[in-house]
């Protein structure tokens, strides 16, 4: 009998990529059910690594931004949101935006004029809103309360559809995968591996959401939808900014996976749509 071959190769070190993910998954059930509020705490930790590491590669790459209003800025929208939830969100956001602005604005000084300056504005505004203020719409799920609901359902649905989500994509992917979704941004990204993830992370929103959080099939079908849809672009809004800066990964803070940035890419956009659907539950 002749065994069906993978069609594509998986591109990294897979038994180092699934230590490392098992890890952080660890860690991730540490910080709901053992760490008294750790859950916050965590994603402001990534959130902060995250924003570094992708200010360290545009410095490299001439882009001039002040780290500390982005870093401290991205600080505040993720704390301001526990107390004062989307108000403490966007009071954060607008704040650190007038920041950048103004320091900008006189980052030589008041008597040299910026160089770049819309262009470096526009890719910090960008920063901010990929990575914390996505990143908090994460930190929120764990202020979502239903009767009947344990504390940390909405983050482990979440966590669940996410890893759904890269399996089946990953798994479709790798075997089937022979049409490019979009092969000027992503070569290795297929349509064969884009329906693996709808396929398994709907089926993963359709059971967690009935089963822990006591919601109708139909809307755990649509979380499904939502989060792969808004996962697998960005992944393609990552791939599109390493592929201008011209390197294959953000760093190497996680072995087998890349950067932070590369394995938070598709869930921080996922984490607004996620947040959004599980809030009319």
């Amino acid at each position: 009998m002749e065994h069906i071959r993978p069609k594509n190769s998986a591109g990294r070190d897979l038994k180092q990529a699934i230590a490392v993910g098992v890890s952080l998954g660890a860690l991730v059930l540490l910080a709901i059910f053992v760490i008294p509020f750790g859950w916050y705490p965590l994603v402001a930790t990534a959130v902060f690594l995250a924003t570094w590491e992708v200010h360290a590669r545009l410095k490299e790459h001439g882009y001039v931004l002040q780290r500390i209003v982005l870093l401290i800025g991205g600080q505040a929208m993720v704390w301001l949101s526990l107390p004062f939830g989307t108000n403490g969100l966007v009071s954060g956001f607008v704040a650190s935006v007038l920041l950048l602005m103004f320091g900008r604005l006189f980052h030589h000084g008041r008597n040299t004029a910026p160089q770049n300056y819309l262009r470096d504005m526009s890719i910090g505004i960008f920063v901010l809103t990929w990575i914390p203020l996505f990143g908090s719409f994460a930190a929120m799920l764990s202020q979502l309360e239903q009767e009947g609901v344990r504390y940390g359902m909405y983050i482990v649905t979440f966590m669940l559809c996410v890893v759904a989500s890269d399996v089946g994509g990953y798994i479709a992917g790798v075997m089937f995968g022979t049409h490019p979704m979009a092969p000027a941004v992503s070569p290795k990204k297929s349509w064969e591996g884009f329906g693996g993830s709808i396929v398994l992370g709907s089926i993963a929103g359709m059971l967690t959401v009935t089963l822990f959080l006591g919601g109708t099939w139909w809307i755990g079908m649509l979380l499904g939808v939502g989060l792969v849809i808004c996962a697998t672009l960005g992944d393609l809004v990552e791939s599109q900014f390493k592929r201008e800066l011209g390197i294959k990964d953000m760093s190497a803070m996680l072995p087998g996976h890349g950067g932070i940035m590369d394995r938070l890419d598709g869930m921080l956009p996922s984490a607004m749509v996620t947040w959004l659907v599980l809030s009319l539950i």
